[in-house]
């Protein structure tokens, strides 16, 4: 049975002109780093250890209040997620106020209010500055962590986790994670259906009690308020928060890699991959080498549009629309990370060109020209984020974090300016590793597996699903099956090609759930190749697409299209009635190519190419013969979409077996689809089919 949907996803520059006459054949030097005039700010401590910044600002009549705590990362375990659900449920109900009471009240004042697992952050018009803190402190010190909202809470994370199990950035960074830093890391723990599903309450209430406390916290605000109010209000309402003992964590710093690692996370049809040269750094906040290694990483790929990686792959190459690199720092263990999303087929072609830029960064000195373009963007970009009385607030909270020097930021565009040529090349010979790197690839295993294997001095390549979980390499398949002995298990288990032979047409009705909203779905199908579709909403028909046998039409919101060329070919392909039965006949080429398990049953994948070209994955229980999948992938104007299909709850109507229960993934959008009547043989005349 097929279904066919329509999937639609929907610099400034400045020039300055000198008038003064120049000889502009000799390149002007740089001037004296400016002296940067950083905002004031003031510190003060309450008696309970809870540190407070002021930063004052009285343009405009707003205050803002952001708690932060100051804690190592917890290690979850198998309980995986529940240190997040701690963070956001704070604001979902107190011992004074339940949800509903929050809402309303910082909707009153037009306020904004949010929590997270480290923190707290408010803010407010000036005049509502108190009303606000009592909300903040009342989320702050008596969170209830109500059951119900937990629960919901769970529901939508492991419905945001399957939306997501087909998305290549979700792939690639879960792999990520568990490559770079190890189970035993709470940076490598990766959130499952499995994790969400063992967390309770007490759970959320064990993370509060023990680490939400004011002598590992900080109190940032910032706007229209003075030192004298912040202390008061800080007393006021936050006096009162009982200090306690909070536990610490050592973890072992990941190492990178002897020698390149390849980590490759199976999306079987896909045309893209996305790729991720990474490994682990020891770069904390406040490196003495962090100014020079920024320079040299924007040289690389870091923000600029003229980043070499950039250079190669997109304008040289063509291989994508964009590719980067960044070096993270962190208290713990920072880390290294090129990117970009190409074809399948320059998958591994990417990959050297990514190493050979790399490399001759290490090889070759950068020209001055590129190094003072960089100077430049960078120095915009912080003289910028300055007009931000938050950034000032910001700097100030990573002084008192990270214990750096009083002036680090001051003398930030000083130390910018001094970086030379050379320190360009000995932070890429320091901070570079093409050799000792982790390849990580979300794409088709089926074309860029054996490619790969070139990057790895073994030719070792390990397998993970989408939740960066070990996976098993594809099965091979004893020679007495072949792909046309699984189409005709297929054909057996839904009733046997005699009782398919014998329905001339289908009339399907459905329900579908899209983003929340509620439709209705009617399919026509009559033999050989006769098709019609519509869906509607609150009995308004908005969408149809109809087959004759020779024509396609579809008609969206009162516009109709001819359908033609490929599309009017792949539409015929379509609308043929149990196709399984005739794919030889229909143009369709099949390969068996192993054993999968993407949903952790053994499949059959059948690998489809359509006479158009067109190539899908088609799998098969192996135990039972039904199909229970289907994925293929498809250009729209947001980019290459992934779209998966499983089939489940198959019933017998007279004798044939159809999926009641139909689940459509593309990108983020989810359609749920339950079919509530089948009818077969009905009589249906070609008038149902007319094309006007």
């Amino acid at each position: 049975m097929k279904n066919i949907f329509s999937i639609i996803f929907l610099s400034l520059m400045m020039a300055a002109t000198l008038t003064a006459q120049l000889d502009r054949s000799q390149r002007p030097q740089p001037g004296p780093a400016p002296v940067i005039q950083l905002g004031d700010f003031q510190t003060f401590k309450l008696s309970n250890g809870l540190q407070v910044i002021v930063v004052e600002n009285h343009k405009i009549p707003v205050v803002s209040f952001q708690i932060t705590l100051d804690v190592d990362p917890v290690l979850e375990k198998d309980t995986k997620g529940y240190v997040d659900l701690a963070g956001s449920l704070m604001r979902e109900g107190t011992k004074n106020r339940s949800k509903q009471q929050i809402d309303e009240e910082i909707d009153f004042i037009g306020a904004n209010l949010s929590t997270y697992s480290t923190g707290i952050y408010a803010s407010s018009l000036k005049r509502h500055q108190e009303k606000l803190l009592g909300l903040m402190s009342d989320v702050l010190m008596n969170p209830t962590f109500p059951e119900e909202q937990l629960m919901k809470s769970i529901t939508q994370a492991k419905s945001g986790l399957e939306a997501s199990r087909n998305d290549a950035n979700f792939i690639a960074g879960n792999i990520q994670n568990v490559a770079l830093y190890g189970a035993n890391h709470p940076y490598g723990e990766v959130q499952t259906a499995e994790s969400l599903d063992k967390i309770t309450v007490d759970h959320l209430k064990n993370y509060y009690n023990t680490y939400f406390k004011p002598n590992v916290a900080y109190l940032v605000v910032v706007g229209d308020i003075t030192v004298k109010e912040a202390k008061t209000m800080a007393k006021k309402y936050f006096g009162q928060w009982k200090k306690g003992k909070v536990p610490t964590h050592v973890y072992q710093d990941p190492k990178a890699p002897e020698h390149n690692r390849i980590a490759l996370g199976n999306r079987s049809g896909a045309i893209q991959s996305t790729v991720f040269v990474t490994y682990p750094l020891e770069f904390t906040p406040g490196n003495p080498d962090a100014v020079k290694t920024s320079v040299m990483n924007s040289v690389l790929g870091g923000g600029v549009f003229s980043g070499r990686l950039m250079q190669n792959l997109r304008e040289d190459k063509g291989y994508t629309y964009g590719a980067g690199s960044s070096i993270s720092n962190d208290k713990l263990i920072g880390n290294f990370t090129a990117s970009t999303e190409v074809r399948s087929m320059v998958t591994d072609s990417t990959v050297h060109e990514i190493f050979k830029e790399m490399q001759r960064l290490i090889d070759e000195p950068v020209d001055e020209e590129t190094l003072q373009m960089v100077k430049n963007f960078m120095s915009g970009s912080f003289a910028r984020a300055l007009e931000s009385p938050r950034t000032i607030a910001n700097f100030a909270l990573n002084v008192k974090r990270y214990n750096l020097p009083e002036n680090y930021y001051a003398t930030y565009l000083e130390r910018l300016n001094a970086v030379t040529i050379a320190d360009v090349q000995q932070m890429a010979a320091k901070y570079l590793k093409p050799e000792n790197a982790i390849i990580v690839v979300a794409g088709n295993q089926e074309e860029v597996l054996e490619k790969l294997r070139v990057f790895n001095p073994k030719g070792e390549v390990e397998l993970y699903d989408a939740f960066g979980r070990p996976a098993e390499a594809p099965k091979a398949v004893s020679g007495e099956i072949t792909a046309q002995t699984v189409i005709t298990n297929y054909v057996n288990a839904i009733g046997g090609a005699q009782k398919i032979s014998e329905i001339n047409d289908v009339i399907t009705f459905m329900t579908a759930s899209v983003q929340g909203m509620s439709l209705d779905m009617q399919t026509k199908q009559k033999a050989p190749n006769m098709f019609y579709s519509a869906m509607s909403m609150g009995g308004n028909i908005f969408q149809e697409q109809i087959f004759d046998g020779t024509r396609g039409l579809v008609t969206s919101m009162g516009q109709k299209q001819e359908v033609t060329g490929d599309d009017l070919k792949e539409l015929e392909l379509q609308a043929a009635l149990f196709s399984e039965l005739n794919y030889e006949k229909l143009g369709y080429t099949l390969e068996l190519t192993g054993i999968e398990k993407p949903d952790g049953k053994d499949l059959y994948r059948i690998k489809l190419t359509g006479p158009t070209g067109k190539v899908s994955s088609e799998f098969y229980c192996v135990e039972t013969g039904l199909k229970l999948r289907s994925e293929m992938s498809q250009e729209t104007p947001m980019g290459v979409v992934t779209i998966v299909t499983t089939y489940g709850d198959y019933r017998e109507v007279k004798g044939v077996k159809f999926p009641f229960s139909i689940k459509q993934q593309a990108g983020p959008q989810t359609f749920e689809m339950t079919v509530s009547t089948i009818q077969l043989n009905t009589g249906l005349d070609n008038s149902a089919f007319t094309i006007e």
